[in-house]
């Protein structure tokens, strides 16, 4: 009884996934003339799949490098936790900017008088932020001393001069070396009132941060010619604290409360910028929702696809059966042929997103050029390139997404196919 073929047969099954199963996937893939249809079908499923994935990965990474460089702009120029006084004025300001920037984690703490006046030339005028800062400090602040397109920040405090943004100069038909008139409303108290303060300046400098807000509205100057422009007395109106890691705002915030010694108001970047980086935040989810739809109606296309292919192959399915193919076997047929299609898809279109993505800006240079219009206009986006950062995290979650969804897809016409009647399809086939 132990020789009998057929017992033995049945004990030795072909082993799952065997190279039997990949031959017979790929001819399926390979589909003939007359069955061309199913061959267009897959065909647009993996452009589906590819462009699908692709395009995940390029937003995802540029809304990442947008909210970088959102990040590194807003908070790199602004400071990450603001002291502001309570009670009595920041007169002991010195002191005060000397023991924060002793604290574990803090970069430095800056010393700073801000208001409001309107700038003008000869050629055109705007409202602008005028910001009073120590020369010593003005050069640790990299965003605005690694920038300097003209003139010079060296012995700011003794120039008597200010530095303004790039775009604010184009405004303004200005360069290094120009005047520039700067009046606020809140000048010499008089018997008649307060009246306007209109003073003129030197342009020392020029800096281009790279964020258009910025390079159009920020005015620097000495900090003790901006305690007496705007009537300060001494004092400043916040020290602006700079910190290691933007992220550890909440350990520094218990620190610089326990060493300012005195009352103050302390905030920080998060509770300033909260709703513009929460909208980003829920832009970049819905964009992610939006375009995982692209992938899923591929995998739709290929379950269409497939579930045609059984219906064809439904004789060749019947002889198989009949020569001693198990419904295992059937089925582990159609579900490498329908994955093959998913996972093909999904690394063509990894590869098509990173070459895209990590040229992004030459792409977007070069159809400037070849439309001639200008696709990038930094004064309606903020930045003046198009920022990009790939997520390894967020790439991996992608692939898999789309993976498991190809695969997902082929789950059903593959069973369809193992649960065919032999005796039916040969009878109607």
């Amino acid at each position: 009884m132990s020789d009998d073929p057929s017992r033995a047969q049945t004990r030795d099954p072909t082993r799952p996934f065997s190279p039997f199963e990949w031959i017979l996937a790929g001819r399926y893939l390979r589909t003939r003339r007359r069955e061309g249809f199913v061959s267009v079908i897959a065909g647009f499923s993996f452009i589906g799949i590819m462009l699908g994935v692709a395009t995940l990965i390029i937003v995802l990474s540029v809304m990442n490098g947008f909210r970088k460089e959102l990040l590194d702009k807003i908070v790199g120029i602004n400071g990450h936790i603001f002291v502001a006084p309570i009670e009595r004025p920041l007169t002991d300001y010195a002191d005060l900017a000397e023991r924060l920037s002793k604290i574990v984690g803090v970069v430095r703490a800056v010393p700073m008088v801000e208001g409001q006046a309107f700038a003008s030339s000869q050629a055109n005028g705007g409202g602008v932020l005028v910001r009073g800062v120590r020369g010593s400090d003005m050069l640790k602040i990299g965003s605005i001393a690694n920038n300097i397109r003209q003139g010079t920040l060296q012995d700011f405090d003794e120039s008597g001069g200010v530095a303004i943004g790039r775009r604010l100069a184009e405004q303004l038909a200005l360069g290094a070396g120009d005047t520039i008139t700067l009046v606020t409303p809140r000048g010499a108290t008089t018997p008649f009132g307060t009246a306007p303060r209109v003073k003129n300046y030197p342009v020392t400098a020029v800096f281009e941060i790279g964020m258009s807000e910025f390079d159009s509205a920020f005015v620097y100057m000495p900090l003790t010619e901006a305690q007496a422009y705007f009537n300060r007395e001494g004092d400043v109106n916040v020290i602006e604290v700079f910190l290691a890691n933007a992220d550890r705002v909440d350990e520094a915030r218990q620190a610089i409360e326990l060493a300012a010694e005195r009352p103050i108001l302390v905030t920080d970047w998060r509770q300033r910028n909260r709703t513009f980086f929460a909208a980003l935040e829920v832009e970049r989810n819905v964009m992610f929702i939006i375009l995982t739809l692209i992938v899923l109606v591929a995998a739709l296309n290929i379950i269409s696809g497939l579930i045609m292919l059984v219906k064809d192959k439904s004789s060749d399915i019947a002889i198989l059966r009949t020569m001693g193919a198990t419904r295992g076997a059937i089925m582990r047929v159609f579900l490498i042929t329908g994955a093959s299609i998913g996972i093909v898809g999904t690394v063509a279109g990894f590869a098509l997103g990173l070459l895209i993505t990590l040229n992004i800006q030459s792409l977007q240079n070069g159809l400037s050029r070849l439309t001639g219009s200008n696709l990038w206009d930094p004064t309606v986006r903020f930045l003046t390139q198009i920022p990009a950062e790939v997520s390894v995290r967020e790439v991996l979650t992608v692939l898999l997404m789309a993976m498991t969804l190809s695969l997902l897809a082929t789950v059903y016409p593959s069973w369809r196919a193992a649960r065919l009647d032999p005796v039916q399809a040969l009878r109607y086939g």
